[in-house]
């Protein structure tokens, strides 16, 4: 059996809200292997967000472990969690969180900078990883001038530009209509068939969780049911 490529360990966060302590993740186990499409779903405040957070090295937890290849990154700085984000992890938010002064390309570059890539060499994967999502024409667009389809698209190829090894997109679909939609969630389908790349999803939409092959569902902070859909998944084509 394949190492686990995100492991968590009996992880709980806690947020201390005035003289008030909120445990909002609860001993939670959990793993993530290399090449896996996994959806994390869950209602409101079911803590979702928290465990995106933490798979996605954006936070530690509390208590608990969180293993990246088998490096416990709990007692990281955040120096380090910045650094191992920036290499291994891709996000893709509902929010699409492009900078409006700048042009797809110049969004899509801009991850690069941080990783210490040549000008030349941005500009280039930035072009190619635009059409790849059909943007090619659209590059010097800013974000106000693109709808909501092609923004989302703009942002998973920011989210490619470092070839991280895992993608994580919370609530991708949020803000698009249903075709549109659809669209998105193929070219994370294709991403992970294609390229092998470890797609994490969260999301509390049933038709989002259908195109995964392992749901974890967490409810008040904890993992309740974990389970695969084999010869279930919608890959739909």
């Amino acid at each position: 059996m394949a190492e686990s490529l995100i492991k968590l360990e009996n992880v709980t966060k806690i947020y201390q809200l005035g003289k008030v302590e909120l445990a909002v993740l609860k001993g939670i186990n959990l793993e993530i292997n290399p090449g896996s499409f996994v959806t994390i779903m869950g209602p409101s405040g079911s803590g979702k967000s928290t465990l995106m957070y933490l798979i996605g090295v954006l936070d530690i937890p509390t208590k608990g472990k969180i293993f990246l290849e088998k490096k416990d990154i709990s007692k990281f700085s955040e120096n380090e969690l910045a650094q191992i984000r920036g290499q291994k992890i891709g996000f893709v938010f509902q929010q699409f969180n492009l900078l409006s002064n700048l042009t797809a390309l110049e969004n899509v570059m801009l991850p690069m900078v941080f990783q210490g890539v040549s000008g030349d060499e941005r500009r280039k994967r930035a072009r190619k990883l635009l059409d790849i999502m059909k943007l090619g024409k659209r590059a010097n667009h800013k974000p106000t001038e693109l709808s909501g389809g092609e923004q989302q698209r703009v942002a998973i190829a920011r989210a490619l530009a470092n070839n991280p090894e895992v993608i994580i997109a919370d609530e991708p679909t949020g803000n698009l209509d249903s075709t549109t939609g659809k669209m998105i969630m193929e070219i994370l389908v294709d991403l992970h068939q294609k390229e092998k790349k470890t797609v994490v999803v969260v999301t509390h939409d049933p038709k989002i969780a259908g195109y995964s092959k392992e749901i974890v569902n967490i409810e008040d902070g904890q993992v309740i049911h974990n389970h695969f859909q084999a010869g279930k998944v919608l890959w739909k084509k």
